[in-house]
């Protein structure tokens, strides 16, 4: 039976399902940027260990899944633009985390490397991430960090469904244009 209110209605007759026109889309937002900036000032915190800082550690883990790559293709697939990644690159590269060298088939490219360094860091950097997904799902059951990651998997869905498509013969990523 259900719980009964006040006015001695059964709490659910006559509810209305809120429509998504009743949520409020800034709160909505807000949440979403909040939860996210908060999830990367704790992975920073925790990659400090690793000497590197916010955005080098996504460098890297790219790199050692995909071997060399060039700046361009690294900015591309990390949603950066161009200028950006050269710095992170110049920056990396200053800390002995990777290595510039000439493309093996076209030595007008110039395609970045891990070095010895940075291929000890991967473990380290995986490890920071670890931690800062167990204290972000803290208190959360695993059925709840399922049904969260399908929410937000859904929402990128949707908000990529929004943009329009890029020119196909521009590398230009969505970062690029915003």
């Amino acid at each position: 039976m259900g719980k009964k209110h006040k006015d001695g209605k059964d709490g659910k007759k006559g509810k209305k399902k809120k429509s998504h026109e009743d949520v409020s889309g800034a709160g909505l937002a807000a949440a979403v940027v909040n939860a996210a900036r908060s999830m990367r000032t704790v992975l920073s915190r925790n990659l400090l260990a690793t000497g590197l800082y916010a955005g080098q550690d996504g460098v890297i883990l790219a790199l050692a899944e995909e071997g060399g790559l060039t700046a361009g293709a690294l900015a591309g697939r990390l949603g950066v633009k161009a200028p950006t990644m050269t710095r992170t690159i110049g920056r990396l590269e200053a800390q002995g985390f990777v290595e510039r060298r000439p493309d093996d088939t076209d030595g007008r490219l110039t395609v970045v490397h891990l070095t010895e360094a940075g291929r000890a860091s991967v473990e380290r950097i995986m490890e920071a991430g670890r931690a800062s997904e167990q204290q972000a799902a803290e208190g959360l059951s695993e059925k709840d960090v399922r049904n969260l990651l399908k929410l937000l998997r859904a929402m990128d869905e949707n908000l990529h469904s929004g943009l329009p498509e890029a020119p196909r013969n521009s590398e230009k990523t969505v970062a690029d244009e915003i």
